[in-house]
């Protein structure tokens, strides 16, 4: 197991090479870093800005100066906000990871189950219903989604049963002054990770039920009925594992895109995570904020790939071998 680690280890330090290079050289030919300097028409503070971020370089060497500065934590300073790069990025990690966990969690148990017992049960009345369940949540937009539910669990409530304070929050995750994991964290965590969830319960579930009905049909689960194994032994120990194994990699690389993908999500209840940052810091050409960004979202997508293949071998431990 070791060596297979160790070995995807390596075959991704190319893969992150390459693609921080071509994320580099991309928002360096769309966004012009000096553009406001620009228009403040001092060509001597020009001169030395391009001078001192060596713009006047050619584009690798420019990156190979930048992935320096990255390694050594000198992140830069946003144009947007004056502030520093590395304490904005690690700021809506943080408030991203809590919105991907908790997501990533709840659909992963709720489409596990959804989808073994639409399996089980193939053809049956629950099965068609969470069946067009599924294609309902698949179809809905997020925004939609989200909107809707701010009216329906916190605006709706309030008014109509005359309360002080809607049950659930819908700004940030905290409400000011306040921090932690307590009750006013919760209210306010349910509103987006229901958002988040309902694709992924979604889609994840139909996944989930092809993925059980193919190992309910496989030579060795009718070879296992054969030999009169108890039903039970035979769905948990050899339908169940085996189709574990491709639902574990759909649910890894799918959460590696939310570490970037969840703009729609935390605009509309106002969450500084990576992706209301992305957004702001495109609308404003912060380069400074972007090309770090994209590479941290570029890493995440690649340890998660890597758990997919451990999860994927701790699951079959004839992967290890190949």
């Amino acid at each position: 197991m070791l060596r297979f680690v160790i070995r995807r280890l390596v075959y991704s330090v190319p893969v992150v090479a390459a693609a921080s290079l071509i994320l580099f050289w991309g928002v360096r030919s769309t966004f012009d870093p000096l553009a406001k300097l620009r228009q403040g028409h001092d060509a001597g503070a020009l001169r030395r800005e391009v001078a001192r971020l060596g713009l006047d370089r050619p584009v690798l060497e420019q990156y190979v100066l930048w992935m320096k500065a990255f390694a050594t934590g000198g992140w830069g300073t946003s144009t947007r906000t004056g502030g520093d790069v590395r304490a904005m990025i690690g700021s809506a990690l943080a408030t991203t990871v809590q919105l991907v966990f908790w997501g990533v969690l709840l659909a992963t148990v709720l489409a596990l189950g959804i989808g073994v017992y639409s399996a089980v049960r193939q053809y049956s009345a629950g099965d068609y219903v969470l069946t067009a369940l599924s294609y309902l949540g698949i179809a809905m937009p997020a925004f939609w989604c989200g909107l809707i539910l701010i009216q329906l669990l916190a605006v709706w409530p309030k008014e109509r049963f005359g309360l002080a304070e809607p049950p659930l929050y819908f700004v940030g995750l905290h409400s000011p002054g306040r921090s932690g994991f307590d009750m006013d964290y919760l209210r306010h965590l349910a509103l987006p990770v229901i958002t988040l969830t309902i694709s992924l319960i979604a889609s994840w579930s139909r996944f989930s039920r092809a993925s059980m009905l193919e190992a309910l049909s496989s030579d060795y689960v009718r070879t296992a009925r054969a030999k009169g194994v108890p039903s039970r032994q035979i769905f948990v120990r050899h339908a169940l594992r085996n189709s574990l194994a491709s639902f574990v990699t759909v649910v890894a690389l799918d959460s590696a895109i939310l570490f970037g993908g969840l703009v729609v999500t935390e605009q509309i209840y106002a969450i500084p995570g990576m992706g209301r940052l992305f957004l702001a810091s495109m609308l404003a050409g912060d380069v400074f904020v972007l090309i770090p960004w994209m590479l941290i979202v570029a890493l995440a997508t690649v340890l998660f790939n890597l758990a997919a293949d451990l999860g994927y071998a701790l699951l079959d431990p004839r992967v290890v071998l190949r």
